[in-house]
């Protein structure tokens, strides 16, 4: 299954948790029939990016990255490669590259959809987001990368302000899930 048939399945089958999401999940899977190449950064309208909101062990905190363009605290996430197989893939290979850490245990998803523009091909494009969360084995230690200006644990109910709305429901997501999932283990 190629890339560009593992978005279209995921999309298909997800459940968007609200109004908003189930139209962004629509415009997502009309993007994909439109565009054969809607997985790859050079799609000039827009492409498909996976995002991934790394999380502590217990959930309690949130790793975000101090973004060099947008100048904002955000998870991890960016664009699909051509040898990515799935964009669960993509949102983990992204997750360790920009926090290096190992062992990151991806969360069942996506758990959102974000559409924003970004200066990929000005004077406009767009980031079709898929949004994931990953845990983080406990002691783990972030480690900066050439992506970031900085990258720091942050509690998830005290995201800095200098963040957005996107970011802030990705992480209670995210904690959410990992609590639902925790308690369905115990």
């Amino acid at each position: 299954m190629s890339l560009h048939d593992d978005a279209v399945a995921v999309l298909s089958t997800w459940t968007a948790p609200t109004p908003g999401e189930e139209a962004l999940r629509e415009r997502f899977l009309d993007h994909l029939r439109e565009h054969d190449d809607a997985m790859l950064r050079e799609c000039v309208p827009g492409h498909l990016t996976a995002t991934t909101a790394v999380l502590s062990h217990d959930g309690a905190k949130v790793l975000l990255t101090l973004h060099p363009k947008a100048k904002m605290w955000l998870p991890m996430g960016g664009h699909c490669e051509i040898s990515d197989t799935s964009l669960a893939a993509v949102a983990l290979r992204e997750a360790w590259e920009e926090s290096g850490i190992s062992g990151l245990r991806l969360l069942p998803g996506p758990l959102a959809l974000d559409r924003h523009e970004v200066w990929c091909h000005p004077p406009r494009s767009w980031h079709l987001d898929v949004e994931y969360a990953a845990v983080a084995p406990a002691g783990a230690e972030a480690v900066m990368s050439d992506e970031s200006l900085d990258l720091r644990w942050f509690p998830v109910d005290e995201i800095p302000e200098l963040s957005d709305e996107a970011t802030r429901r990705l992480a209670a997501r995210g904690q959410a899930t990992l609590s639902s999932g925790s308690r369905a283990l115990g």
